[in-house]
């Protein structure tokens, strides 16, 4: 069963086995510290660590020395947080980074970047929590795709991240999956494949497929090519059915990819050297993990079919819990398992990242202010980075809408006149 991390500044995710019971394993007023460090990889790299209720001497935990925490960490778009947990989903820890910008030839070397950053998350957990370290598991963001080498794990290409589209495979993943399947939209982690698959001169042979909270997963529990049917979903994996469909693994390109487990399963042990190096206990294990709108449904805890939950990070992503599940490219939706039911959604490719590209945040707060929730926008504004949308309609060629129509300056005129 899925288990969450739910705290005031992360969407950061922790599976295991056992379902928390709310509430707080101690009624004495909790100490909170903050802890700038400056141990950094880069300057450029940011880092704010919290812990909650612990002393070093463990004379003040809130906790029993004895009891088990479980780290989870969230791989966003531009850095990762982590957050440490008891079964109650009481918080002892929390920290995050910010990618540090590595560069490879003309582009970002992103997965150093997030290799990187993964260690010095765990280098950011208290050393006096370390040992009491249960299990550990990750959330990426979805469609992000590495073609990677099956016996060194080493990419061998750049990432395809989340929302990069492939058009040219657009055709050949439509004429084999079933009509409005969900990878038939450009940006799936299939067409990714795909495009990879018939660009691309190396040998085949020894490739594997990995998404990005994957392939992180792996550097800490060394078995290659190991999946969730969450992350797996946009490559063509059947979550209802448990398995890869006939018309996948019939393609040339089927022996890329990877094994599925539900997300939350025990993969295996924490790797020595990383348990010696950081020290963390000989039984920590890692786990498999999701994606990271998952991880904000699952932080929020709408547990109610009908109950709905938007995340507001580069991009924009909803959920909606449902009994029944709904799938149109067409749309851009699609439905995630989460265990008997289903998370039926989208993700828009609209959101902070095009903000922050416009506004400093000084800006956006003042802005803010004027806003009233309870009115509809006059504006017909469609903010979009670049070409391309991918929900609540499927358009790969929608183009960003900034311009203002004489009328409706006009009547933005006059509700800002009425208003003086």
């Amino acid at each position: 069963m899925l288990s969450s991390i739910t705290h005031s500044s992360t969407l950061s995710i922790l599976l295991y086995p056992l379902s928390p019971k709310p509430g707080c394993c101690s009624s004495r007023k909790l100490n909170v510290r903050t802890h700038p460090w400056e141990k950094s990889v880069e300057k450029s790299v940011k880092l704010r660590t919290m812990v909650v209720g612990c002393k070093i001497d463990n004379q003040e935990m809130g906790f029993q020395a004895s009891e088990r925490l479980y780290l989870g960490m969230d791989f966003g778009t531009s850095g990762a947080r982590y957050a440490l947990i008891d079964k109650q989903g009481t918080i002892h820890a929390e920290g995050k980074r910010e990618y540090p910008n590595y560069m490879k030839e003309d582009s970002l070397d992103w997965a150093l970047s997030w290799k990187t950053t993964l260690f010095s998350l765990l280098e950011d957990v208290p050393v006096h929590l370390r040992p009491l370290v249960a299990s550990i598991s990750l959330d990426g963001t979805s469609a992000t795709t590495l073609i990677i080498d099956s016996k060194t794990g080493e990419p061998l290409a750049r990432p395809y991240l989340y929302n990069e589209s492939c058009p040219d495979a657009l055709p050949l993943v439509k004429s084999i999956a079933p009509i409005n399947h969900t990878v038939c939209s450009g940006s799936s982690t299939l067409c990714k494949l795909v495009s990879w698959w018939n660009n691309d001169d190396s040998d085949k042979k020894s490739t594997m497929l990995l998404h990005q909270a994957d392939w992180l997963l792996w550097l800490l529990h060394g078995q290659l090519g190991v999946s969730d049917y969450n992350n797996a979903l946009k490559v063509g994996y059947d979550p209802e059915a448990d398995s890869y469909p006939d018309w996948l693994l019939s393609q040339p390109y089927a022996q890329l990819l990877p094994t599925v487990k539900a997300p939350g399963t025990s993969i295996g042990h924490l790797k020595g050297d990383i348990r010696t190096q950081f020290g963390f206990s000989e039984d920590c294990i890692v786990c498999t993990g999701t994606t990271d709108s998952i991880a904000a449904f699952l932080a929020a805890r709408a547990t109610k079919p009908g109950k709905a939950v938007t995340s507001l990070g580069s991009t924009l992503a909803i959920k909606l819990l449902s009994t029944t599940r709904i799938e149109d490219a067409r749309y851009g939706v699609y439905s995630h398992r989460l265990d008997d039911k289903w998370l039926v959604g989208g993700a828009s490719n609209t959101g902070g990242a095009v903000l922050k590209e416009n506004f400093s945040d000084e800006q956006l707060e003042k802005l803010s202010e004027h806003i009233n929730p309870m009115e509809a926008s006059p504006l017909d504004y469609y903010p979009l980075k670049s070409v391309g949308e991918r929900f609540p309609v499927a358009n790969l060629k929608m183009e960003p809408r900034y311009l203002i129509s004489l009328s409706t300056l006009g009547h933005c005129y006059r509700i800002l006149y009425s208003s003086r």
